[in-house]
């Protein structure tokens, strides 16, 4: 990794920089980065906790009509274009950062948050290369005091509570197989896979900090197709399907079965594959060792909308998820399969949706002779905003902490690599490198970072 241009050293930021806030009402001074779209869902989920004085505003859109709803709501909030800029002028003024940006800026920001001693929520996946997860997993270790969480916000709600109290009462047992499915319409399906090279620039929206918006990936002309959501289409900027959905459908999964790193990623199958944005479908297979008294367990994903995965019979209907959240203001629309996922142990077979919804035993007849198994599930103390806010004042632990986070998303960054190169990776868990692709490995840690942003990406 360090061969990749990972420069030595350090960020200049401490926690001794910066004073120790205490929040007027025993509320948390929050420092908000991304304030339209998701960003402002976020916002508006931390103001409704009761618990968040939002006291900062930053956006590298700041002023535009997406981003006018949350300047109004909050009038004394402080504005800023770069969240740099941010830290530097009242870095003494708040405690904690909220970031609700495209995935390739989550870890600047986090790892400034981490190492100025302000507590961070960052929107999921927590990371876009394998890199970046072990700096920011490593980052959080060595920042005891700081408290971090992973914006999977099923991850605080039923699902959470019954996949850990059924696992404890042994009712999730010896789990082998999970079929894991996204097919609906992803922003990319209409695009033409026979691209060639990067979109043409387009004339630059006024007002917009262009430079800041890149961060630290290579520099991209401005273009409609990077921008409001479109980044995620792309491998340089954002982890498709996978990172947009997979932390919400396989996160209990991964945590309570310990799956940690596979040591096997299969692209079984891609459609239109392309060397610039995401296929129009993707069939990935995912290979986890055994582990302590838990056998091998396969984990196949399904995305785009002609790639529906088989379902065991008895599975039943499909119904739209009311535990599925609005996305940025849209509605889920109706598929043939909805997201979730199909667990198979030795003796029991479940079929879950996605973020909190609960799941169930198939057929219906074995699950009306396990009833009288299942025990009592407890009910959550906080939604995720709370539970990150009640953190930040000693009260509540993270659910969703970097150490938990960041291997789930590591398991996406690998892969989308093996979607992006279409080949199967293997993968050393011990060593966490690539053993039969160099070029692949080299990648683990993408490209370097552009100039001044080196320091974040110290090791």
């Amino acid at each position: 990794m360090a061969s990749a241009g990972i420069a030595m050293g350090g960020l200049n930021l401490s926690a001794s920089n910066y004073r120790q806030v205490v929040g007027a009402n025993e509320k948390v001074n929050l420092a908000c980065v991304g304030i339209g779209f998701r960003g402002a869902e976020i916002i508006r989920e931390f103001k409704n906790t009761g618990l968040a004085n939002i006291v900062a505003l930053c956006d590298v859109d700041m002023g535009a009509k997406h981003t006018k709803e949350i300047m109004a709501m909050f009038p004394k909030a402080r504005l800023f274009k770069d969240f740099r800029e941010m830290f530097d002028k009242m870095g003494n003024e708040f405690e904690a950062v909220s970031a609700g940006i495209p995935d390739f800026a989550h870890f600047p920001v986090a790892i400034q948050a981490i190492r100025s001693g302000k507590h961070i929520y960052v929107e999921k996946p927590m990371c876009r290369t394998f890199l970046e997860g072990e700096l920011m997993i490593k980052a959080a270790r060595e920042h005891p005091e700081v408290v971090t969480q992973m914006g999977n916000q099923g991850h605080s709600e039923a699902n959470y509570f019954q996949f850990k109290a059924w696992k404890d009462a042994g009712i999730i047992k010896d789990v082998t197989e999970v079929t894991a499915h996204m097919n609906g319409e992803r922003r990319w399906h209409s695009w033409d896979s026979r691209i060639y090279k990067y979109p043409a620039p387009e004339p630059m929206p006024d007002g917009i900090d262009w430079d800041t918006w890149n961060m630290a990936v290579q520099y991209h002309e401005y273009n409609d197709k990077y921008h409001r959501g479109n980044w995620r289409c792309w491998y340089d900027l954002g982890m498709g399907a996978l990172g947009d959905w997979g932390a919400h459908i396989l996160d209990t999964i991964h945590q309570f079965l310990e799956l940690g790193l596979p040591y096997e990623i299969n692209p079984v199958m891609l459609k239109e594959h392309n060397d610039y944005f995401f296929p129009m479908s993707s069939t990935i297979l995912f290979r986890f060792a055994a582990r302590k008294n838990m056998p091998p367990v396969d984990i196949t994903w399904y995305d785009g909308v002609d790639n529906i995965p088989p379902v065991p019979k008895g599975y039943g209907t499909s119904d739209i998820d009311p535990n599925i959240p609005p996305v940025a203001g849209g509605k889920l629309q109706p598929t043939k399969l909805n997201p979730g996922k199909i667990i198979y142990s030795k003796e029991l077979t479940f079929k879950g949706g996605s973020h909190g919804s609960t799941l169930s035993i198939i057929p219906e007849e074995k699950a009306k002779a396990m009833a009288s198994k299942l025990p009592e599930v407890p009910k959550s103390t906080s939604n995720h905003f709370a539970n990150f806010l009640l953190a930040c004042m000693g009260k509540e632990k993270t659910r969703s902490p970097f150490e938990i986070a960041g291997p789930l998303s590591q398991v996406f960054c690998l892969g989308v690599l093996a979607q992006r190169l279409n080949t199967k990776l293997e993968f050393d868990t011990a060593t966490k490198q690539i053993t039969n692709n160099p070029f692949a490995n080299a990648l683990l840690s993408g490209l370097p970072p552009r100039k001044g942003w080196e320091a974040y990406y110290t090791v």
